[in-house]
């Protein structure tokens, strides 16, 4: 889910769109990065530990590529998502006909709407606290937005889209699954789509693993009116590739692949190799889990030490961090201190009073950051 500058809104499309969030944090990140010893960015989550090697050879070894990839994908990159989410997740009953790899979930995330064909007067609903490319997603089509963790605050109206997001990102809130089930229901009684956004699945710190709403004990075994998005950026360090896929229904994943056939979305061949390679080795992940943490541990002691408050964030790659003022206080607070961090506003009004902190730094980096906490 990568943050891209972009220039001033102007007219057209871009005038329909919310503010770009990452551009107002560029004066908190020039002061951070007057600090005599650097800047400590833990702001955006962007991985900074190596590709795994095993995928970095993948990749080389497919280098030659000389004709047009597929939007489908190969048949191995959609077996091999299969047989992850089977593995990782207890996930039965699903097919390759309900796999399509996508170029980072960014993008299907952001046009996913536009190629269901929603427009005005539809409606979509996100979390209350939620990751703005679904706000960005409703506004490209002039679609209506609720934020809302309540089913109940949803009214009389019916969504076209259903956003869940477990764990979260910003607050790194893992969803339990009799909340889960509840969901499945209630958008199958009234013909909503439901797209949980997992990208963060294998990413848990405390208490139960998250659990996938493709598991038969979620959805009772039929992946109907449902789609789960992934993204191997975080758990594979394969940010710079784009990476990702989407899983579900197949009605619906045939009607995303039909509009993306005639957008010539396609994956590169290199990058389905790379991403075969990525899901079909566990250790990896496991190795990566256990160096987040590791970081996690200590920062979250060193935060605590400081004086704020940790919510939520059993999951994730983020510390949801208060201490109760409003949010770009603390983003000034921590620049002074050479660390720039993301404010809580981003994701919705109900997070004016928090910071968003990422575990996503190099070890060195995250113990610069302890000391100037300290």
């Amino acid at each position: 889910m990568s943050p891209d500058p972009v220039a001033g809104k102007s007219g057209g499309v871009s005038g329909r769109l919310p503010d770009f969030p990452w551009d107002h944090l560029t004066p908190y990140g020039d002061r951070a990065r007057a600090h005599p010893d650097g800047i400590v960015d833990l702001s955006v989550g962007t991985p900074v530990d190596p590709t795994p090697e095993l995928v970095q050879r993948a990749l080389v070894e497919a280098a030659d590529s000389p004709g047009y990839p597929l939007t489908i994908g190969l048949p191995e990159t959609r077996q091999a998502c299969v047989d992850w989410l089977a593995r990782r997740f207890g996930v039965t009953g699903l097919g390759v006909d309900g796999v399509l790899p996508v170029i980072g979930s960014k993008e299907l995330i952001a046009s996913l709407p536009a190629h269901l064909g929603l427009g005005p007067g539809d409606l979509i609903v996100q979390p209350e606290l939620a990751y703005p490319t679904y706000e960005v997603s409703a506004a490209l089509v002039g679609a209506d937005i609720l934020a809302t963790d309540s089913l109940t605050a949803i009214g009389p109206r019916t969504p076209k889209i259903l956003w869940i997001n477990s764990p979260s990102n910003p607050t790194g809130k893992v969803l339990p699954p009799a909340h889960l089930r509840k969901v499945v229901a209630w958008c199958r009684e009234r013909g909503v789509l439901l797209i949980s956004d997992e990208c963060y699945l294998e990413l848990t710190w405390t208490g139960e693993r998250a659990v996938s709403v493709l598991h038969p004990d979620i959805c009772g075994g039929s992946t109907k009116g449902i789609l789960a998005v992934h993204s191997l950026s975080k758990r594979s360090n394969l940010a710079g590739y784009r990476c990702a896929f989407v899983a579900g229904d197949p009605t619906v994943i045939a009607e995303l692949l039909a509009v993306r056939k005639n957008l010539g979305l396609q994956m590169p061949g290199p990058q389905q190799r790379a991403m075969v390679a990525a899901l079909n080795d566990d250790a990896h992940v496991d190795e990566q889990h256990a160096r987040y943490a590791a970081r996690r541990t200590r920062l979250k002691a060193a935060l605590e030490a400081a004086g704020f408050r940790i919510d939520h964030s059993e999951g994730s790659l983020y510390l949801w961090s208060t201490r109760s003022e409003d949010c770009w206080e603390t983003v000034s607070w921590f620049a002074d201190r050479g660390i720039l961090v993301a404010p809580g506003a981003f994701y919705g009004a109900a997070g004016k009073q928090h910071v968003r902190v990422a575990l996503t730094a190099t070890d060195e980096r995250i113990d610069a950051a302890i000391a100037r906490l300290a």
